[in-house]
């Protein structure tokens, strides 16, 4: 038995501002802190998502207006038994457990014992696992990550993907019933299985990081709350799973990057963006680079060889060493660069490891390792973006200048358009 809980008053509870703000501080808490725990006990509970998630937020509701006269030593077993009770009603209304009814008790949420959460297993790596099965969509699993993991909700889930909210209601009931048609069990995969659903699980949050980091459309370069919630959702991987060397590669890469934010764009100048060698490194956030190191140490001792992201990470990591851009150790992230190309065969590593290269030994050895890349990298604006400026240095003025254009005519974010129109107009004389 869980021995009933001491209560701690928070005021009078006459709707004093001090007991609100107690109120809506714990309710932060507990949704940044339970939510996806919660959420996954509920589904494992009641192996139905609408009941678990639509029932969890009734409880977090539910706890919005009590907890302004009274918050519980225990927020989380509250929300749980809150949440169980509610289920329990809506199946029993819905008479979907007739026949199991009578064996279910649920605790008065007043009266009754508080479940003790902390004690029972975490189940949020199955939440985790369900969202990112290889049956749904890489959208639909960053969709429903978001929703169920973060707890965000449909009208912010929509801002962040930047579309209307009906829009991305239907995205998550499609997927929603996708699980439910395919019969994805909501279980941690076999150990067989686990190393590749991990990685899909990574692919996502590296997915979510990347367009908030450099997001491919609209007025920002850098969509600060879509990192945020990518570096949330990895760091409880890392947690659940925290001998997995490229899960905590993957972390180190983003908190790294991340560190950068308030350097890379000048709000109040006429071209926001500001490139890396032109950085202020003073405004680099040095716990988050620490932090970073750290966690790049921690994937580098546990790895038997270094994985794509923890390379990434080891590339980023390289670039914070460096005091100044002109110590930059160019010659040794052309060499990392090497092994994540013979590692991902990916074109757009191809095209950041002729940049390297370009700074280590010349421009035309960068505009070497860009031939061929065309057919591989359609309408990237950054090709033709790193060819102006290779051909800049070569001298070729025309010859920038037409790749500037090009590359303005693809790029989809307002930032980077105007920092390539200003380039290419300091060639032209319009600038």
């Amino acid at each position: 038995m869980v021995p009933r809980p001491e209560r701690r008053h928070t005021g009078t509870g006459d709707g004093q501002a001090g007991d609100l703000r107690d109120c809506h501080a714990a309710l932060d808490v507990a949704l940044r802190e339970h939510w996806a725990r919660l959420l996954a006990l509920l589904i494992r509970d009641y192996a139905n998502v609408d009941v678990a998630e639509d029932s969890l937020q009734e409880a977090y509701a539910a706890a919005a207006e009590h907890w302004q006269r009274d918050v519980p030593a225990n927020p989380a077993g509250w929300l749980l038994t809150t949440a169980r009770r509610k289920a329990t009603d809506r199946l029993r209304r819905e008479a979907t457990l007739a026949r199991k009814l009578p064996l279910l008790v649920v605790d008065d949420v007043a009266d009754g014992p508080e479940v003790d959460v902390d004690a029972i297993g975490d189940e949020r790596l199955r939440l985790i696992c369900t969202c990112c099965h290889p049956a749904l969509s890489h959208e639909a699993s960053v969709a429903l990550t978001l929703r169920l993991v973060a707890g965000l909700g449909t009208r912010e889930i929509a801002r962040l993907f930047l579309v209307s909210e009906a829009t991305m209601a239907a995205r998550l009931t499609r997927a929603k019933r996708k699980i439910a048609a395919s019969a994805i069990p909501f279980r941690v995969p076999e150990r067989t299985e686990l190393p590749a659903r991990l990685a899909r699980v990574c692919s996502v949050t590296y997915l979510l990081f990347t367009e908030g980091y450099a997001a491919t459309k609209g007025a920002d370069l850098v969509r600060v709350e879509l990192c945020d919630e990518a570096i949330r959702v990895q760091r409880v991987v890392v947690e659940l799973v925290p001998g997995d060397a490229e899960a905590t590669g993957l972390l180190a890469l983003m908190r790294l990057q991340h560190a950068r934010r308030d350097a890379r764009v000048d709000a109040g100048a006429p071209v926001p963006l500001v490139p890396l060698a032109e950085q202020d490194r003073g405004r680099w956030r040095r716990a988050e680079v620490d932090e970073g190191m750290a966690m790049l140490r921690r994937a580098a001792a546990t790895a038997r060889t270094p994985g794509p992201y923890t390379v990434q990470a080891a590339i980023a990591a390289e670039h914070m060493r460096a005091a100044t851009a002109d110590e930059t150790d160019w010659a040794a992230i052309a060499r990392l660069y090497v092994l994540l190309e013979r590692l991902t065969g990916s074109p757009v590593v191809r095209l950041n490891r002729a940049v390297a290269v370009a700074e280590a030994e010349g421009a035309a050895a960068g505009l070497a390792l860009l031939d061929g890349l065309e057919e591989l990298l359609p309408r990237h604006h950054r090709l033709p973006a790193t060819r102006a400026e290779l051909l800049r240095r070569t001298g070729d003025r025309k010859g920038a200048i037409a790749e500037y254009d090009r590359a303005i005519e693809q790029v989809g974010t307002v930032a980077e358009r105007a920092y390539l129109a200003s380039r290419r107009d300091e060639l032209t004389g319009d600038g």
